[in-house]
């Protein structure tokens, strides 16, 4: 059996990611800082493109890795070198409790013995009109959305600003036109409370909290009242079926700085699932509403089934290892076949909404895609969500207006669209169980997390930088206008 042995500082990168032909796992050593975990798990590395197999992983400072045992699977995502090493020993399939140093301090106690916590962490979304503008700042000013080189990281802000102030109008009226508001906070903190009593009937009492990336509730805020509870054991689960750097991986950033800084948080056990879009509950749970969906049609068999995703920067999947397109198509692989089990063999295609600024974004896009399916003469489609498990401003407006006005104008004659889970109880009960199978993985966490290997700006030139930095902006935004070239650049940030 062969091993991965790498330090801490290679950690940083996202480059590898689990699929689905997991069947085992389970903690088993730990020798000084090494804690050994054996997984059957089928892994994908990046910088090589090779395949491995029944795999024997080794782990420096342990408290870094989280796993997620949910089927076997291997939840925290890694970098790791091709050098590898032949490991004496065998497996020990008990879990055990690891302290900072690295040493057994205990079996793990059962999860009715705990005071366990379960985080939700989602985008967020502005709850008035009133809202949106500081919302969008919030979104910019997140340097996993608008990825700046490091010798400008400076004007993260200023230009978040900029953006926020000149997008607000346009964002306003989609808004406007749902009600005013994103209903995304009453959607999850309806799925917290679905959640807390399908943990209750499967024999396991854990709070439940809710925490957004860009608007209220925090999840700083959500962290915070998880200290004052004395949570002993947590599970973080992004309600993003698949893992992205600019959703999920942003939203677990922030726990991380928090670790580092927080001595409570940095003796919690932890356990992040980053990705659960292969779970059976949540693929017959999406098969369950196209189906249903699909008999509304007079001739379901003629439908084209469109998957529409959430667009990410194509350099994050290019450049930095993001794994979210890989995982997306083989979401899509896994619920075709569920339909192809049941009968259904509609021809299905994939598209990514959503895309801003001058930059490539994952294509196909959906709104090219939807004209060229009118020229095609496709007259019944019916529009899949894959990406949101809650209704916001991505399904309500975007894909229920514009995507559905787009349509029509293109010659499809019948439109309808999947809706998101939100509360179904098969999907929630899935989530029960995925956060009851990772409650055993919950690692001590780490100071030295691998999210530090980047490190934060020196906090006192970095704050008498961001003094001048505003002004510099808007001078360089200035002299920017002055160039033909350089408005082309920045106008669709401005107004896309």
């Amino acid at each position: 059996m062969e091993a991965v042995n790498f330090p801490v500082s290679q950690t940083r990168l996202l480059n590898v990611w689990n699929q689905r032909s997991v069947s085992s796992f389970s903690l088993s050593q730990v020798n000084g800082r090494i804690s050994i975990c054996y997984a059957k798990v089928n892994i994908k590395f990046l910088d090589n493109g090779r395949q491995v197999t029944d795999r024997l992983l080794v782990f420096s400072a342990p408290s870094n890795i989280v796993c997620d045992v949910s089927k076997g699977n291997f939840a925290k995502t890694l970098h790791m070198p091709s050098k590898r090493h032949n490991l004496p020993g065998r497996t020990n399939r008990s879990a055990k409790r690891l302290g900072r140093d690295g040493r057994i301090l205990s079996a793990v106690p059962s999860s009715a013995q705990e005071n366990a916590g379960v985080l939700l962490l989602n985008l967020g979304g502005p709850e008035t009109l009133s809202d949106v503008q500081p919302f969008l700042f919030n979104l910019f000013a997140d340097p996993d959305i608008i990825r700046l080189p490091r010798l400008f990281q400076f004007l993260q802000q200023p230009l978040a600003q900029l953006i926020s102030v000149s997008r607000a109008p346009k964002s306003k009226k989609g808004y406007a036109a749902i009600g005013g508001g994103s209903p995304l906070r009453k959607i999850i903190e309806d799925q917290a409370r679905a959640l807390k009593l399908a943990l209750k009937d499967k024999d396991l009492d854990a709070n439940v909290y809710v925490g957004m990336r860009h608007w209220h509730p925090f999840t700083e805020d959500a962290l915070n009242q998880i200290k004052k509870d004395k949570i002993t054991k947590l599970v973080v689960l992004p309600l993003y079926p698949q893992f992205s750097i600019s959703t999920s991986g942003s939203s677990i950033r922030v726990i991380h700085n928090i670790i580092r800084e927080d001595a409570y948080f940095a003796r919690l056990p932890i356990s992040i699932i980053e990705s659960w879009y292969h779970r059976e509950g949540y693929i017959k749970s999406m098969a369950d509403s196209i189906e249903k969906k699909l008999q509304r049609f007079s001739k379901p068999e003629e439908v084209m089934i469109f998957f529409s995703a959430h667009g990410v920067p194509l350099s994050n999947v290019e450049d930095a290892g993001d794994p979210y397109r890989d995982q997306m198509e083989d979401c899509i692989s896994l619920i075709t076949a569920e339909l192809k089990s049941r009968g259904i063999n509609n021809e299905h295609t994939l598209a990514y909404q959503r895309r801003v600024g001058p930059v490539q974004w994952l294509k196909p896009y959906t709104d090219e895609v939807i004209v060229e399916l009118g020229k095609q003469a496709v007259k019944s489609l019916l529009v899949v969500p894959v990406s949101f498990v809650s209704e916001h401003i991505e399904t309500l407006e975007e894909i229920d207006m514009e995507y559905k006005n787009l349509a029509l104008e293109s010659g499809i004659e019948h439109w309808d669209r999947v809706p998101a889970l939100c509360c179904n109880p098969k999907f929630i009960s899935d989530l029960a169980d995925a956060v009851i199978e990772a409650l055993p993985s919950a690692l001590i966490s780490n100071r030295n997390s691998s999210m530090e290997a980047e490190g934060d700006p020196d906090p006192v030139p970095y704050a008498i930088i961001s003094q001048f930095s505003l002004i510099f902006a808007f001078l360089l935004f200035l002299s920017l206008r002055v160039s033909l070239h350089s408005r082309n650049f920045l106008k669709p940030w401005f107004l896309v």
